[in-house]
């Protein structure tokens, strides 16, 4: 071997040897496990954490980050994180996290308001606010599907989803004193209320959305009437006035209100959202319709302010129909504008009114009066039927159209080519009775009463200073010798007592020659006159005999 080689492998060989492991040093376990701590807190908190959602409000009065929550009955189910401008800055965005437990409520329907205290005439909502601070209102939605951006309601949810009942539609000219919240009533019995109104497509009637609680619902039946019960219902008749309010809450806020008459022919219950029409009063919406109706024009020749439409129209006394319309109409060939005077005429409420016998009579003729008109030709040309304007009530000075008969009626014929025949009109008596009343009130302020009460006035002071003076003359007298004359003085002073107090009350209550005060005053006059000459008489007497003072009235003169 040679030298070179023999040297190379006497030299050291590098050995592979494994790598120890060292231990890990006390210092680092700490940290090791307080990382692991916090992992596990993240991730249990991220496993317990609910969705974050987003809700846009118009105004977000009173909700503040980190302090607002959500409740859903009562229950705080998240917590307000962020409250910020939109993109736009019209609207507020309001970010929320929700507890884990509700997570399943955040779907596609879910309804939002923000809760603060509101005050209204038909409900106080929101005072626990005061305290508490303003919240987001909840209400679930019936939808599966999971949702996390929202929309909220400017006004609070009034009907929760859960409560038993059903919902109506009303239609109405205009909504009234009504509003969301209004109570509705059934017998006087709170049974439900307003849900939410709107106007029509057309904008020409409103549509009142109404909420019938269970088991009340089970009274709207198909044939059922709703009608506007807010304020008072006053109504003037034979017994006196007649005052009617459901409540004290429908009388201030307005309310609504139905029932079912008693003859409907159906007992039927109406389906959720059926529509009804929503009456003005409850006579209105509880009248029974009239199966025929005749339509008349009258074109009267006077004022007719007073009369409005829904008027009564009435033949005899009796409820005949109603006016439908009051306007004005126009003569092309005389150029003469006229009142005019629309109504309708329901021959079965006079139908109503015959006894059973002549209803089943006339009932058998009833197609040819229908067809041909006849009972209405002879009413009118043969007996002198004729239309009026009558005074309702003297207070209101409403007016009505009367169907009367005026035997000295001109002959008349009707028209019947006409589509709306008209019907011959005769003068009002209320001009007339005007112009009396005007009259008498004329008279009555040429009535000299000042004067007559100054000249009363003056002759009653003189006749007061003549008794004074002749009560000063008997004091001095004893008053066993001249009994007659201080007995007439006495008269006379109760005599000028009573003209005095008639005098006091004569100008407020002398109205007419025939009025109980001319009547007193007449007769204290009298009095008065018959004591003046009486005292008169005694005065010539004691001018004749002064002695007469002294020895008395002598027996036998």
């Amino acid at each position: 071997m040679a030298d070179g080689d023999r040297d190379l492998h006497d030299l050291p060989q590098a050995l592979e040897v494994p790598r120890r492991h060292t231990r890990i040093s006390m210092v680092w376990i700490i940290p090791i496990v307080a990382a692991l701590v916090s992992v596990g807190i993240a991730v249990q908190r991220i496993s317990n954490e609910g969705p974050t959602i987003t809700v846009v409000f118009k105004s977000a009065q009173g909700i503040e980050a980190g302090k607002s929550f959500i409740r859903f009955k009562d229950v705080n189910i998240g917590q307000v994180t962020a409250v910020q401008l939109s993109a736009d800055y019209g609207k507020v965005e309001v970010s929320a996290k929700i507890a884990k437990s509700a997570a399943g409520l955040m779907v596609d329907g879910a309804q939002f308001w923000v809760v603060r205290p509101r005050i209204t005439l038909s409900e106080i909502s929101g005072l626990n606010t005061l305290l508490s601070g303003n919240y987001i209102g909840f209400e679930a939605g019936k939808s599966s599907t999971a949702q996390r951006n929202f929309t909220g309601l400017e006004t609070p949810q009034v009907l929760s989803q859960d409560v038993a009942g059903r919902q109506f539609t009303l239609k109405a000219n205009e909504l009234g004193g009504a509003g969301v919240g209004s109570p509705i009533y059934y017998r006087r019995v709170p049974v439900g209320q307003v849900s939410s109104y709107d106007l029509t497509a057309d904008g020409k009637a409103v549509d009142i959305r109404v909420f019938v609680n269970a088991p009340y619902d089970q009274y709207v039946k198909r044939e059922t009437r709703f009608w506007n019960a807010g304020g008072l219902d006053v109504s003037i008749g034979a017994n006196g006035i007649n005052v009617r309010a459901e409540s004290l809450a429908a009388l201030l806020s307005g309310s609504l209100a139905f029932d079912t008459p008693a003859a409907a022919s159906s007992a039927d219950a109406a389906a959720a959202d059926s529509v009804f029409t929503l009456h003005r009063d409850q006579a209105i919406a509880m009248k029974q319709p009239d199966a025929i109706a005749r339509h008349y024009v009258l074109n009267f020749k006077e004022s007719l302010q007073g009369l409005s439409v829904g008027a009564p129209v009435t033949f005899l006394g009796l409820s005949a129909g109603e006016v439908t319309a009051v306007g004005l109409t126009h003569d092309s060939i005389t150029h003469d504008v006229k009142p005019r005077v629309d109504i309708t005429i329901f021959p079965e409420r006079l139908l109503a009114t015959l006894p059973l016998e002549q209803q089943a009579a006339a009932a058998a003729s009833d197609a040819a009066v229908r067809n041909s008109s006849a009972v209405l030709r002879l009413l009118v040309e043969e007996r002198g039927m004729r239309a009026q304007l009558r005074s309702a009530s003297l207070l209101t000075g409403q007016l009505y159209i009367a169907l009367d008969y005026f035997p000295a009626a001109a002959k008349t014929k009707l028209d019947w080519s006409r589509d709306t025949p008209e019907l011959p009109v005769t003068a009002s008596t209320l001009p007339d009775l005007q112009e009396k009343l005007s009259s008498l009130l004329a008279k009555l302020d040429k009535f000299p009463l000042e004067t007559i009460g100054a000249d009363t006035t003056k002759a009653l002071e003189s006749l007061d200073q003549t008794l004074k003076d002749a009560g000063r003359l008997v004091n001095r007298v004893d008053a066993g010798v001249v009994p007659e004359l201080r007995t007439t003085l006495e008269e006379a002073r109760g005599t000028l007592s009573t003209a005095r107090r008639v005098m006091k009350s004569a100008e407020s209550t002398l109205v007419g020659p025939d009025a109980p005060a001319q009547q007193e005053l007449r007769d204290t006059l009298q009095e008065v006159n018959r004591a003046a000459h009486a005292i008169r008489v005694l005065a010539d007497s004691l001018e004749r005999r002064p002695e007469s003072l002294i020895r008395g009235r002598l027996k036998n003169p």
